[in-house]
């Protein structure tokens, strides 16, 4: 049986919000395997609402950088140890830096101006990732950094005609997008891009919530369940967050009256810190 021990309960217990014994007992039910704790405690509990990522205890900026023509972009997350480095002048200097040039060439090496801010600063300095788009076809790349830098949007954004990148409703349109992603924090764009893996895990899951009921009765509530699911993690199903409409119905209002199709083909979002899974 593995050994289970504070930090993993601890893990546990800020991933999902549920309380130290159960995180424990569903660790040693799980015989250690994180994945399976959690899946435990969900089945067990139906409020249970599981983070997106964990986080650590690193700070730094998340920086962007755009192509004058808004044909390509990049977001980059560059981490220190302390927020006091972090908002230091010659350490954003770097970070924007290493955007721009990593944009212009994937295979830039910084590892002499990063020991440089290093010995400088007397903190750990890295490049945890970064990610870059290139538009295909019509359309434009986009960028938001969150005020204090910590949370970063890159969308890519297609239309029909070229005419319509240059008018002013298509341009806002794209910076609401940016917004909501900031905001309510999407995992894909539709419900046809959830792995159909993710899809399985969190039916046998809403079925387990509810075990004991008729078949019929199962089948509606797990589907019920799984469109709350679309709303939350699909960008174009979440309530946009200037209206009470969907982004999918404010996307198509839009398009209406640019008289042409608009389509957000994919967006990443970066918060400082954060442990994808």
């Amino acid at each position: 049986m593995a050994q289970i021990n504070s930090a993993d309960v601890g893990k546990l217990r800020e991933k999902t919000g549920a309380g130290m014994m159960d995180c424990k007992k569903a660790l040693t039910e799980a015989d250690g395997n994180f994945d399976k704790a959690v899946d435990i405690i969900r089945k067990k509990n139906a409020n249970i609402s599981v983070k997106a990522s964990s986080r650590e205890a690193r700070e730094g900026v998340i920086v962007r950088f755009i192509t004058p023509d808004s044909r390509a972009g990049i977001l980059v997350e560059v981490n220190c140890v302390t927020d006091f480095v972090g908002r230091n002048d010659e350490f954003r200097a770097f970070a924007a830096d290493v955007a721009k040039r990593l944009l212009a060439n994937p295979g830039t090496a910084f590892e002499a101006e990063r020991a440089a801010l290093v010995a400088k600063t007397g903190e750990n300095i890295k490049i945890a990732r970064h990610h870059a788009m290139t538009v295909t076809g019509n359309g434009l790349v986009a960028a938001y950094i969150h005020t204090g830098e910590k949370v970063g949007v890159l969308v890519e954004v297609g239309a029909g005609k070229a005419e319509t990148l240059a008018r002013e409703e298509f341009k806002q349109l794209v910076r609401d997008i940016t917004l909501q992603i900031a905001a309510a924090s999407p995992t894909s764009v539709t419900r046809d891009e959830v792995p159909s893996a993710v899809l399985a895990k969190e039916r046998e899951i809403l079925a387990e919530q509810v075990k004991g009921k008729p078949p019929q009765i199962i089948e509606n509530i797990v589907k019920g369940k799984l469109e709350k699911f679309y709303q939350t993690h699909c960008l174009v199903d979440q309530v946009f967050v200037k209206a009470e409409e969907s982004v999918k119905d404010h996307i198509a209002a839009v398009a209406k009256q640019l008289g042409d199709e608009v389509t957000v083909r994919r967006f990443v979002r970066f918060q400082v810190g954060e442990v994808t899974e």
